[in-house]
């Protein structure tokens, strides 16, 4: 079979050995801790508080952002085998967001785009199937996901676990009717399928959560959706991450991150690594921000709104789990202090009604002043008459008999009070129930001793604990009436929750709805912090005055503006000129404000046009790995080979500095060959080098343009030596400075002497290498066709003109058109029409 490893065989029956013993999982160390196997169902049962803060924040009008990137999901990725080998299956919940994401894609023998996506996902703990690493010999996609992911914990699990028939059947079953279109595109999708069999299974009975029918949002996200930032150019662009401290915000994240929600941050971070291609989408949104930005009530309204949301994703991972007592009990707590304040705060610009049935069905079951309380006295009351009286009668017979008993122990312990004169008073614990304490301060005892009837006694400090023989027998049939109530009150929750779960799109609308406006509002936010501007798409990439944003961010640095100009008849950019010119920092900028205006966003520059990019490939750094002992040529090699396999005709290509790991010649001969490898392609490229030889390529391509940063040379007074003065100002042509890198070694401590020989060799070496740059008339008469060809296509494509501006800028091109023919020494032989 081509799909490989298909099996009907069934799950045995629902129990954690059948399923995860030892010959059937193996954990890589560190997967999971005692502490951290069910993460999220352990805070609410203890009641740390951490949960609890976040939940019941909406009662009070508070958030508490938390960390968006903390490791909550789990994935699990599967590879076709045989003939399929390549197409890949994957899987992934997040344990904070009751949300299935599945994927399925042709992926190459680098497996970058699994590895991008695991890297966007911020897995805890990843599945393979257990072939995957047979006896030791893994396959190659089992070697990258742990070589790369050495830190995320990853379990093997049997290959037939990985069932497409079981797959379907979970997502049927689990799937919100609102979603059930996710069917249709899955059904033929193998191994995404297979993939997610084996998720919920592990889930199920490794993590112990089980999801309610029909509740859960599942939705396919293929790769051809966003545009693909692989790894590491998320990585060079410091896109979430900064390279220098990881606790930095300088990061593209950091710069438009004014999120109020976990939500509309966890969002933000996923469209910055994964941009939008639909240009309708992005669109929509550049409306939006101009409408907040135009709106000043509307956008501080929107702004003071959003914070009093909580986290919504993670009340509904815990309400559509199906849930213990203590969990369904507090899940309606907040669910309904949520739909109180949603509807209190929002009723008048909330369409849909079903928070308000949510709120009635709740508060028909649940008493109206139910709420956690600190102490477990409280809580365990609580519990107890959650439900409202008269909805079931068997419970109500239940609490009249615990309210007996325990007035029957209150009774007993004054009664020996009074018996022995003591200032006796009753306490509780969860571990001993109900018990009697009693001060030791002005209390004389009987020969010293306490009455024989007092039993199990303790002394902590000036305090007396004890129970008796009467009391333990009490507080069994405490703990019995307990039982039974709380099984009734689980009984009647459940099927509370069962009616909830019926409306519970509502909630998923909702918390999509929250975290796409935050995050919309905190693009807007950062539009009023700097001179932002929106973007045009186009066919070309055209940047008046554009800034880095996160230089623009840091205190103390304004970073100089520079124009950018690339179009299918001058895709292709060479950027020469000294170190420290600002080169890198000019290639950085370009990417960040084409990753900037995909996600609908505004842009630090005066005008801005943009080709959507359907991949974004960057080159930049020159550091060994010894991880993969890998150096610092073999590093270039590799990222260029994956650019050269996987560039398209819609990528935007950045490369830095290319071939400095080996000798001059061989860098000069390797850049060449890729430049014209990418001159074949219509991918819009800059190219930064020190190889002034490559400058020659504009002789011999017309789509190749040279340009340079400016620097400029000054002598001091004084002494009398030249300095290098950096305008960091980027200009047409090719660097004319020679020799900068012995200016840059000048700058340190280096001997005048190794200077002045350094210079004198290197003077001979490029009087042996001087080469013309000029090329015949034939080539630039060729090239001003071209110009006029492309010029005028773009024209047609994307002018807006009136007639008469456009007659203007077409007389422009005439003009332009027939000086470089006088150049080339052609005759002007183009026609003009007669006004």
């Amino acid at each position: 079979s081509i799909r490989g490893g298909r099996t009907s065989s069934s799950i045995p029956p629902s129990s954690a050995s059948s399923f995860g013993g030892t010959p059937r999982f193996r954990r890589t160390p560190g997967s999971f801790g005692a502490a951290a196997k069910h993460p999220s169902r352990t805070p609410l049962i203890e009641h740390s508080g951490k949960f609890w803060f976040s939940l019941p924040a909406v009662a009070t009008g508070s958030s508490s952002v938390t960390t968006a990137t903390a490791a909550s999901v789990i994935v699990a990725v599967v590879e076709g085998r045989g003939l399929a080998r390549g197409e890949i299956g994957m899987a992934s919940i997040n344990l904070k967001c009751p949300e299935m994401v599945l994927s399925q894609f042709a992926d190459t023998g680098t497996y970058a785009k699994v590895i991008t996506k695991l890297h966007i996902l911020v897995p805890l703990e990843i599945l393979m199937p257990d072939t995957a690493s047979e006896k030791g010999k893994g396959t190659k996609l089992y070697s990258l996901i742990t070589e790369n992911f050495q830190s995320v914990g990853f379990t093997a699990i049997q290959r037939k676990y990985f069932n497409e028939r079981k797959g379907l059947e979970y997502i049927q079953q689990l799937c919100a009717p609102e979603y059930s279109t996710v069917i249709m595109e899955v059904q033929v999708k193998y191994y995404c399928l297979a993939a997610a069999a084996a998720l919920l299974k592990y889930i199920e009975f490794i993590q112990n959560s089980v999801y309610a029918p029909k509740s859960l949002k599942v939705i396919f996200r293929g790769s051809e959706q966003t545009a693909m930032i692989d790894s590491a150019s998320a990585t060079n662009l410091e896109l979430v991450v900064n390279n220098r401290d990881h606790r930095s915000e300088h990061t593209l994240l950091g710069v438009l991150n004014y999120t109020k929600t976990p939500g509309g941050e966890r969002r933000l971070r996923s469209n910055i690594l994964e941009p939008l291609l639909d240009f309708d989408t992005i669109n929509m949104r550049l409306d939006t921000i101009q409408e907040l930005l135009q709106d000043e009530e509307l956008f501080f309204g929107l702004k003071n709104a959003i914070g009093h949301f909580l986290d919504i994703d993670q009340l509904l991972s815990v309400l559509v789990q199906i849930p213990n007592s203590v969990f369904a009990l507090i899940t309606l707590m907040v669910l309904k202090n949520c739909c109180t304040a949603l509807l209190k705060a929002y009723s008048s610009s909330l369409e849909d009604n079903r928070f308000d049935k949510i709120l009635k069905q709740i508060k028909t079951v649940i008493n109206d002043d139910t709420n956690y309380l600190k102490g477990s006295l409280n809580m365990r009351t609580q519990k107890c008459y959650a439900v409202r009286p008269n909805i079931n009668e068997f419970l109500d017979i239940s609490r009249r008999a615990y309210t007996e008993i325990v007035d029957d122990i209150a009774g007993l312990v004054d009664q020996m009070g009074e018996k022995y004169a003591l200032p006796l008073r009753t306490s509780f614990s969860t571990a001993r129930g109900f018990f009697i304490q009693m001060k030791l301060e002005g209390v004389a005892l009987p020969d010293g001793k306490l009455p024989a009837d007092f039993i199990k006694v303790t002394k902590q400090k000036n305090n007396y604990s004890f129970t008796t023989a009467d009391l333990m027998k009490m507080n069994d049939r405490c703990d019995e009436a307990l039982r039974e109530i709380f099984h009734m009150s689980y009984v009647v929750v459940c099927q509370l929750l069962s009616t909830v779960h019926e409306h519970i799109h509502c909630l998923y609308k909702l918390s999509d709805a929250v975290s796409m406006l935050d995050m919309l509002l905190s693009l807007a936010n950062a539009c009023t912090l700097s001179d932002y501007v929106r973007p045009e798409f186009t066919d070309t990439l055209a940047i008046k005055q554009g800034r880095h944003p996160i230089l623009e961010r840091i205190a103390g640095q304004q970073p100089v503006s520079n124009n950018c100009y690339i179009s299918e008849g001058s895709n292709f950019v060479i950027i020469t000129g000294p170190n420290m010119s600002g080169k890198s920092t000019y290639l950085k900028q370009v990417a960040l404000c084409q990753i900037m205006a995909q996600i609908g966003s505004f842009v630090p520059a005066e005008y801005a046009s943009f080709r959507i990019a359907d991949q974004i490939f960057t080159r930049i750094g020159v550091d060994d790995d010894f991880e993969t002992n890998s150096s610092t040529f073999m590093l270039e090699m590799k990222e260029v080979s994956y650019i050269t396999h996987n560039v398209s005709e819609r990528s935007l290509i950045i490369i830095d500095e290319l071939g400095r790991g080996t000798s001059a010649e061989e860098g000069v001969g390797i850049c060449h060959s890729v430049c014209e490898f990418l001159l074949s392609l219509r991918a819009f490229t800059l190219f930064a080098t020190h190889f002034l030889e490559l400058c020659e390529l504009e002789t011999l391509y017309p789509n190749v343009e040279n340009q340079h940063m400016e620097v400029q040379h000054t002598r001091s007074s004084d002494t009398g030596t030249e300095c290098v003065v950096y305008t960091f100002l980027l200009s047409r042509g090719s660097s004319e400075e020679r020799n900068y890198g012995l200016r840059a070694a000048e700058m340190t401590a280096l001997p005048l002497t190794i200077i002045q020989e350094a210079k004198a060799i290197a003077f001979k070496v490029s009087q042996q290498h001087l080469a013309s740059n000029h090329s015949d008339p034939e080539t630039q008469r060729q090239k001003a066709v071209y110009h006029l060809a492309t010029r005028l296509l773009q024209t047609a494509r994307n002018s807006r003109l009136d007639p008469d501006s456009l007659r203007i800028y077409l007389k422009s091109l005439k003009t332009q058109y027939e000086a470089e023919l006088q150049v080339a020494g052609e005759p002007v032989s183009i026609e003009t029409e007669k006004e």
